[in-house]
């Protein structure tokens, strides 16, 4: 691509990341022609790049670290693991870059991994509708190649390996299948053969709430239509004025299924500050999110999407974390609303949350697919008590979980509201109140 392409002045880059991990491609390019007397007479291979004379060609390494990425003029560029990329950033600069070239090309390669709303799993949705449907014709531009197994369970007959990994004739199988049992015992371990063998997407702390497979089932879609003047409880969870803010309608369904309304808000300074603003503006032309002139969230938005959701619904009750809720409280009470204080603890929290949870493992969560839910859900993980109470907490400080604790405040009131299916076919749960 950088000498034989027909291309003058091709720019090749790989990239990664960090820094570090795209070298590791460079670096074996520059190896690879050390060796090579052929390749020795036609390419320069020097500390920060890799020159072909001949066509005035570049190779280069680059991360997502490197600040200034505008104006590469991309002639082929190679991602090295996709599945660590939480923005589309470095992935957009390189894409834009490509308009004055007669035939770019971008090549991502990366094995499954842990970040579960990245990049990474958009492509695998997209190449398994384009796969799935090929006869549709749906993108005939891109050539996509997956190679996993097709369930956790294959990863107990090696004879199933094959279909993730292409060269296992390569591989010690022996030590393969004997590191595999061993690692099966620990979480940690666990999660990373299935990600890094296997190419199954996973969770590496056993204490996450959801997995791709859980959050997959959750794929239904409501008309809202359908939903006026039904019931509802509504839940808030204020946060910080500077930072994300949610509120959210709980509606309990006929088929012992719950559907989720829920809306964000974020100050502008908040959002000029965020590692992704482009996807925090995607929430937004989407109807998810509302970002907010200044530099903090004035609660009275919060007040006014829910009056606004009255004239829509009937919001039986409204529950909110009493710590600084003080004075919207008073607001809505005042407007009319009965309102519900809950408290933030394992007590009161820990059995809607084990329900909330078995809701999704039956695919009774109904929330339109929307982006931002998908986010908060991702960003959910779990901390117990000696008596292994449930609370959420967040996975990290820039991954957010407010629209789901607005959601689990509203879950207190609506599990006395769920209601057992009429087939009696249908598996049949017990609800039970925690309040």
């Amino acid at each position: 691509m950088a000498g034989f392409d027909g291309e003058n002045g091709p720019n090749v880059y790989f990239l990664a990341n960090s820094q570090q991990q795209s070298r590791l491609l460079f670096e074996a390019s520059r190896s690879m022609i050390r060796k090579s007397p052929w390749l020795s007479e036609r390419f320069v291979p020097n500390r920060s790049e890799i020159r072909f004379p001949a066509t005035d060609g570049k190779i280069m390494a680059m991360s997502a670290e490197k600040s200034n990425k505008d104006g590469e003029n991309v002639h082929f560029a190679v991602f090295d693991e996709i599945h660590e990329y939480q923005d589309y950033s470095l992935i957009n600069v390189m894409k834009n870059s490509r308009g004055t070239r007669t035939q770019p090309l971008i090549v991502y390669i990366t094995t499954a991994g842990f970040v579960l709303d990245g990049p990474l799993m958009d492509m695998v949705e997209q190449a398994q509708d384009t796969l799935k449907n090929y006869e549709d014709d749906i993108n005939s531009r891109t050539f996509y190649y997956i190679a996993s197994l097709d369930n956790e369970k294959e990863t107990e007959d090696p004879t199933k390996w094959v279909k993730a990994n292409p060269n296992i004739g390569l591989m010690q199988m022996v030590d393969m299948i004997t590191d595999f049992k061993s690692a099966k015992r620990v979480p940690r371990e666990y999660a990373d053969w299935l990600t890094k063998r296997f190419n199954i997407f996973a969770d590496a702390d056993e204490m996450s709430f959801i997995t791709p497979e859980i959050l997959k089932k959750n794929n239904q879609h409501i008309n809202l239509n359908t939903l006026l003047d039904r019931d509802c409880i509504g839940g808030y969870d204020l946060s910080d004025t500077e930072d994300f803010t949610s509120a959210c309608l709980e509606f309990p369904l006929d088929d012992g299924g719950v559907f989720i309304l829920e809306h964000s808000w974020i100050p502008h300074r908040r959002y000029e500050q965020d590692k992704n603003p482009e996807r925090i503006r995607m929430w937004e032309k989407q109807g998810e999110i509302t970002i907010i002139p200044g530099d903090y969230v004035d609660f009275s938005y919060v007040y006014d999407w829910f009056k606004d959701m009255s004239e829509k619904y009937n919001i039986v009750q409204i529950n909110y974390d009493p710590a600084k809720a003080i004075r919207l409280n008073k607001q809505m009470e005042e407007f009319g609303f009965k309102t519900q204080p809950v408290r933030q603890g394992f007590f009161t929290l820990g059995g809607p949350m084990q329900n909330f949870k078995e809701l999704l493992l039956d695919g009774k969560v109904v929330f339109n697919e929307q982006s931002m839910f998908k986010w908060y859900l991702n960003n959910v993980e779990l901390i117990t008590d000696r008596n292994d109470n449930w609370m959420p907490t967040k996975t990290s400080r820039s991954r957010k979980i407010d629209g789901f604790a607005a959601a689990l405040d509203a879950h207190v009131s609506v599990i006395d509201m769920l209601v057992e299916p009429d087939d009696d076919d249908e598996p049949i749960s017990q609800f039970i109140s925690f309040r």
